[in-house]
């Protein structure tokens, strides 16, 4: 737990890393986390199974817990596949489970009804398939006017499945006063420079 304190994290984090039984950090938490913490954009390369999730997780678990108590959605998550939505979401709601943050994750597959009168609710964190987090945009369901980190999960993965124009999409109705932080497999020249335009 030594090498985690000297990341920048909170105690109750802390508290919570040590409860599920994590020693040390991995590779790419040891170089994310202090940059997320510090509120800087990211293109971070890691594969599945590397703890990359935690590398996000934990940075804005500890950003929003320390901010308002209003409950509203600061922090967008976006992946490539309904799968991906629930291991992130099991991850972020394990990680928070002594703030009062509330995540919710939204993917097509399953009601859109119950996930509305979830984020009827507010959230803090949205963990969202492209395509569903679009259909909940454009009925108004939520606003991204107050997102403050908005994260891209396996970058690669949605642009290979045609997930560009609803990446663009998404992107124009954030507002540019935000940390992006995308993490991909792999980074070619072509990736690398779409990137970075956002």
């Amino acid at each position: 737990m030594s090498e985690f304190k000297t990341l920048g994290l909170c105690h109750t984090l802390l508290s919570s890393i040590s409860e599920l039984g994590y020693q040390t950090p991995t590779e790419v938490q040891t170089e994310a986390i202090p940059h997320a913490l510090a509120g800087r954009d990211l293109l971070v390369g890691a594969q599945t199974g590397t703890g990359k999730t935690a590398a996000f997780a934990l940075p804005i678990i500890q950003s929003l817990a320390q901010g308002t108590d209003e409950r509203r959605l600061r922090a967008l998550i976006v992946v490539p596949t309904r799968e991906l939505a629930q291991q992130v979401y099991e991850s972020f709601h394990e990680l928070s489970s002594d703030t009062n943050l509330v995540t919710v994750a939204a993917y097509g597959g399953t009601s859109i009804r119950v996930q509305t009168s979830r984020l009827a609710k507010g959230c803090d964190i949205l963990i969202a398939t492209p395509g569903r987090l679009l259909d909940h945009l454009y009925c108004g369901n939520i606003t991204l006017k107050h997102l403050s980190t908005l994260v891209f999960d396996e970058a690669d993965r949605m642009l290979d499945m045609g997930f560009l124009p609803d990446i663009q999409r998404i992107l124009k109705r954030c507002k540019p006063e935000r940390q992006t932080m995308f993490f991909s497999a792999t980074f070619d020249k072509k990736l690398k420079t779409l990137l970075m335009r956002y």
